[in-house]
């Protein structure tokens, strides 16, 4: 009997009569379904109606063919079920090869990937300026020398050292200084690092982190940017399973956990020292808080020297540029000195010259004069030159000691229609009187515009302006005690507490501002004849500098009115 499948149509319960009365069935499966298989002794399959007679099978029997009641499985089906069933078992497999996988890489992701610099050739000599911060860490990298010697006087060093200060001041240099000095390694890591999806990943890492600087006796760990993991916690519903909260927590354990003696001090470098977790700062975690402030006029100095030591330089007068950085930050500093290197190179120029650290500045301040300034129509120069013309005498006036070096009414990249650049003065803290003159400063271009072109003609150039001054006024009267609507109280405070006084703050601040514009204007006007002919020569030369001004109106100390 052949073994091979021969299928074919249903057929006439009659045909099936007559392939029996023939003898050319070889079996039947019947089941209780509404059709039958019959299977032919060629091989041939076919179904017709089940009769559901109760001498059905009976008489099939009689007539020698053989009767099952079960269905009839063609191969090709059992080939396809047999690899639907096997398709499962590999997936399966596969999922479970692969949750291992997963589970197996998430637990080596608490291995932190960090190197210890052992070799670190830097020291204080390669970080300018910061004398009183590099005074502070003396004694931290005496204890990593000969931490024996404290030992004997019973001297518990600082377990960590939180650095704090605006971006950019040295932080990091600062840190690495400390390491080289005393000859450690030098343990890098940001607080970025240790933030994961998974729940303890980021403790896990901490805990590796510590363990591997155990392992070399002395050494710095330095945390870049710790707010990331050093927050303040929530005292809300999350019951400490946060997984920041986790981080933080593994931090403050292993800092209790090691001992002095190990010789491992902690710093770590954040811009926001006020959103600290209190229980980082205490004494016993990082017991020492180093400020890291903007540089001085001759720390930049210092600085300056430092970065242009190694370049082709010519006539370079740090003095000068010490004192026309005010506020920069020794990133900015080293900035600066690379943007005029690069000006220079396009250049072709043998040395960096001191043009080319004016045009680093210019860049750096208000972003690159736009080439082509043919679509600038006459009246917007107009415009934009009795803007900047009334700034600049109205900083000549009120603002002597901070020197105009710069008016110009070129476009620039950064979306300046012109700008006017000045030297601010050095210092520690700003009155009152001093920040009402910087306001003055701010208003005196839009003051210019409605002097010569009316009220109903003002551009809105004086955006940016009136958006600084009203920042300044509102920190005057609502954080620095310097109004009367809320006295010596502190908006941000009152807030905390539910107490406002807004109306009030809104009106003092409103009627400050209008009173200084006021002033301005009539500053201005006392001074029309000297406005015109600064707006005239900016108009002509598009850039003038401080020796300009002085020319048109005279000595500095007769300026303006």
């Amino acid at each position: 009997m052949s073994n091979t499948f021969k299928l074919s149509k249903d057929k006439l319960y009659v045909d099936f009569l007559k392939d029996t009365t023939s003898n050319n069935i070889s079996s039947v499966y019947v089941t209780t379904s509404p059709k039958i298989q019959v299977k032919l002794k060629d091989g041939t399959i076919y179904q017709t109606d089940n009769p559901r007679t109760n001498n059905f099978k009976e008489n099939l029997l009689k007539s020698g063919i053989n009767v099952s009641e079960q269905t009839l499985t063609n191969p090709a089906e059992i080939a396809s079920i047999a690899v639907f069933v096997i398709s499962l078992i590999v997936l399966g497999i596969m999922a479970f090869k692969s949750s291992k996988i997963k589970t197996k890489s998430m637990f080596s992701a608490t291995n932190l990937d960090v190197a210890a610099v052992k070799d670190i050739g830097f020291n204080f000599e390669n970080v300018a300026g910061n004398e009183e911060a590099k005074d502070s860490v003396q004694d931290v990298v005496d204890f990593l020398k000969n931490p024996e010697k404290y030992s004997a006087y019973g001297a518990r060093m600082p377990k960590g050292i939180i650095l704090y200060g605006d971006p950019g001041t040295g932080k990091t240099l600062l840190a690495k200084a400390v390491a080289g000095e005393a000859n450690v390694p030098f343990y890098a890591v940001s607080g970025s690092d240790f933030i994961q999806v998974y729940v303890g990943v980021g403790a896990g890492r901490i805990r590796s982190l510590f363990k591997k600087a155990r392992g070399h006796g002395r050494a710095v760990i330095f945390i870049d940017e710790i707010d990331a993991i050093g927050k303040k916690r929530d005292n809300g519903s999350g019951g400490g399973s946060d997984e920041k909260d986790q981080t933080l927590n593994a931090l403050l354990t292993e800092m209790s956990g090691f001992n002095e003696t190990e010789g491992i001090v902690i710093i770590a470098a954040t811009n926001r020292l006020d959103m600290l977790d209190p229980a980082l700062l205490r004494p016993g975690r990082f017991d020492r808080h180093i400020e890291v402030t903007l540089p001085d006029v001759s720390a930049r100095e210092k600085i300056l020297k430092l970065h242009l030591e190694n370049k082709p330089i010519k006539d370079i007068d740090y003095g000068q540029w010490a004192h026309k950085t005010s506020y920069f930050s020794g990133a900015k500093l080293e900035n600066l000195t690379n943007e005029a290197a690069i000006i220079a190179c396009k250049e072709n120029a043998s040395f960096i010259k001191n043009e080319h650290l004016d045009k680093a500045y210019s860049i750096m301040l208000a972003g690159y004069e736009k080439v082509d300034r043919g679509y600038i129509k006459a009246e917007d120069r107009k415009i934009t030159a009795f803007h900047e013309a009334g700034h600049a005498l109205i900083s000549l006036k009120m603002l002597p000691n901070d020197k105009v070096s710069k008016v110009t009414i070129i476009p620039t990249t950064k979306g300046a229609g012109g700008y006017t650049l000045s030297i601010p003065e050095d210092r520690l803290y700003q009155n009152k009187e001093h920040l009402k003159k910087k306001i003055m400063v701010l208003l005196g271009g839009r003051a210019a515009e409605e002097i010569i072109f009316g009220q109903d003609c003002v551009t809105t150039g004086a955006c940016n302006d009136l958006q600084r001054s009203t920042q300044l006024i509102t920190n005057m009267v609502t954080e620095y005690g310097m109004g009367e609507s809320l006295g010596l109280l502190t908006m941000d405070k009152l807030s905390d507490s539910g107490l406002t006084n807004q109306e009030a703050v809104f009106s003092e601040c409103k009627n400050l501002i209008s009173e200084l514009y006021e002033e301005v204007k009539n500053i201005l006007m006392d001074g029309k004849e000297s406005l015109e002919a600064v707006t005239d020569l900016l108009i002509q030369k598009e850039t003038i500098y401080y020796e300009d001004l002085i020319n048109i109106i005279g000595d500095k100390s007769h300026n303006v009115a």
